[in-house]
């Protein structure tokens, strides 16, 4: 898709951008209820076994999902559900590669200044200084909100990382809103989106374990240098 015009004299410094103004602007294609070669390869997992403590810790959090996750605010959705998930699908401190919560991250993009939170991001680090992101995610409870758009979000973190990681390689994310998970991957000017997954069915949450398990693996094979 070309490239929309930008107006010199519109002030985007700092915009919150929209999916749909992003896409045009920066020349994006999405791909909805289909899966690129990259994704198939992402999602396809093998049954997942947890050991007694991991299991243990995957009913408590399933059952305080189902039971509570209406009811919980963005910072209770990440601190008592996202972070335990995190945990399960080893998306661990290893090797150099950090997670970081809250980040703010930046980068100019085409000419245009970017600049977005990411709510959970893993890259390359030491203590609190950041290189090399692979993976976002942004999150959302209980649907969009009207105050900011979490896939536009997390396509910026994407926008930025390329700029920033300078290497053409794939990047990995989630957005989540509520109980649905869905992954995303962004290859060059195009980005997949799988369908959701639902954290609080027995089945879904542990497929999200497994697929979070499956990019550690992708990461370590392939991202890293």
């Amino acid at each position: 898709m070309p490239r929309k015009k930008i107006d010199q004299d519109e002030n985007i410094q700092g915009k919150a951008w929209r999916e749909g103004e992003l896409i045009p602007t920066f020349g994006l294609t999405s791909i909805v209820g289909d899966e690129t070669p990259l994704m198939k390869e992402w999602l396809d997992t093998e049954p997942l076994e947890l050991d007694a403590l991991a299991q243990l810790l995957f009913d408590k959090v399933l059952a305080k999902g189902q039971k509570n996750m209406r009811g919980w605010s963005e910072e209770d959705l990440k601190m008592k559900f996202i972070s335990v998930i995190l945990d399960l699908g080893q998306m661990l401190d290893e090797d150099g590669v950090v997670g970081y919560f809250d980040k703010t991250i930046s980068a100019t993009v085409e000419g245009i200044k970017l600049t977005v939170k990411s709510d959970f991001m893993l890259a390359k680090g030491i203590l609190d200084v950041y290189g090399t992101p692979y993976f976002h995610f942004q999150e959302y409870k209980p649907t969009k909100n009207p105050s900011g758009d979490s896939m536009a979000q997390l396509l910026e973190a994407f926008l930025i990382a390329q700029v920033k990681n300078n290497d053409g390689k794939p990047l990995y994310g989630v957005e989540i809103i509520g109980k649905q998970w869905s992954f995303v991957l962004m290859e060059g000017k195009t980005y997949c989106i799988s369908k959701a997954f639902d954290a609080t069915d027995r089945d879904g949450l542990m497929a999200i374990i497994a697929i979070l398990r499956k990019f550690r693996k992708i990461l370590f094979e392939r991202l890293i240098d």
